[in-house]
């Protein structure tokens, strides 16, 4: 039968090679794709916690690969792995490696010249690696992953709450996010930040 989910607003579809990548086979709707992936992002969380983490470490390509992989790993083949596909969103996938080291630098900037306050600057990063898309799936809850990251370990502050609420399903919570991703996008994060901290 193989996986046919449903798409909500602002997910990106995968294409049918990504899906052949599933490792569960029986998975075959949204909401056991959810199911799964989320037992495996609680792991991802479960290594993460009590870790310290140094900026030298989280702002590298081999950091944010390792926590996709992390995440996705008992998922996706790929998880980790940069998409190999065009989607909707995000740079062409050949230019992914560039722009994500061209972020990584400006960040290590904003961290060492304090450039924005702490919320921020991992907001800023947030969104502009979830623009990027450097991944087939999990990209809105890879980024806010790397977010809480940011604050908790490099600045010792309490992980967001992202509105309290499930953004994998359609919610007026995932509403007022994707609005204020929209705004991000035109380059006025006030909303995003608020709504981080909500």
């Amino acid at each position: 039968m193989g996986l046919d989910p449903d798409y909500i607003n602002g997910q990106t579809p995968l294409d049918e090679e990504e899906k052949e990548g599933l490792l569960i086979p029986t998975i075959a709707t949204r909401e056991e794709l959810n199911e799964f992936e989320q037992q495996n992002v609680e792991g991802a969380i479960q290594w993460i916690y009590g870790k310290s983490f140094r900026q030298e470490k989280v702002f590298t390509e081999n950091f944010i690969c390792e926590v996709h992989r992390r995440m996705f790993d008992k998922v996706w083949r790929w998880a980790g792995s940069f998409r190999q596909s065009q989607k909707n969103i995000g740079v062409d996938h050949w230019m992914i490696p560039q722009e994500l080291s061209m972020l990584l630098g400006d960040a290590i900037l904003w961290f060492k010249d304090k450039v924005f306050p702490p919320d921020e600057l991992a907001i800023r990063f947030k969104h502009r690696i979830v623009s990027i898309h450097c991944f087939s799936n999990g990209n809105g809850r890879h980024s806010r992953l790397i977010a809480d990251i940011i604050v908790e370990k490099l600045f010792y502050l309490p992980i967001f709450s992202w509105g309290a609420g499930d953004l994998s399903k359609k919610s007026n919570t995932r509403e007022l996010y994707l609005k204020a991703l929209k705004e991000a996008d035109d380059g006025s994060f006030e909303n995003l930040i608020k709504f981080s901290r909500s």
